[in-house]
């Protein structure tokens, strides 16, 4: 049975920084893509960042570049999302995902989710 467990949101300020994690289990980690996506309350599920089964192909949303680093560390099986200069636009309840398959430029289409973190970004 596949889990994907996400920690390390909360509550912060405007221009504070959050590192969020997902741990994974039940599955061979190094062969899975992993993502993070976030839903803000009346709006769409929507993609923020993923990388590649290897850490050496990552992506993100426009919104979050160069604020936000996704990473891995395969011998954990784990994966990473580092926050930075955090907005209140930012706020939303974050899912980590996982996908066996995600060609070079195609969407990340996640196969597994986890059951999200909230993080609120207070102005």
């Amino acid at each position: 049975q596949v889990q994907l467990v996400e920690s390390g949101g909360g509550l912060v300020q405007a221009g504070g920084s959050l590192r969020l994690s997902c741990a994974a289990s039940g599955l061979t980690f190094s062969s899975y893509a992993m993502g993070w996506f976030r839903q803000a309350p009346g709006k769409e599920r929507e993609f923020v960042a993923a990388i590649s089964a290897s850490g050496g192909r990552t992506s993100y949303a426009d919104s979050v570049k160069g604020r936000f680093t996704i990473s891995r560390d395969n011998a954990k099986n784990a994966v990473y999302l580092q926050m930075n200069s955090l907005k209140p636009e930012d706020s939303a309840v974050y899912y980590c995902a996982a996908t066996l398959w995600w060609p070079v430029a195609t969407r990340f289409i996640p196969k597994y989710w986890g059951q999200g973190t909230q993080v609120t970004v207070s102005s």
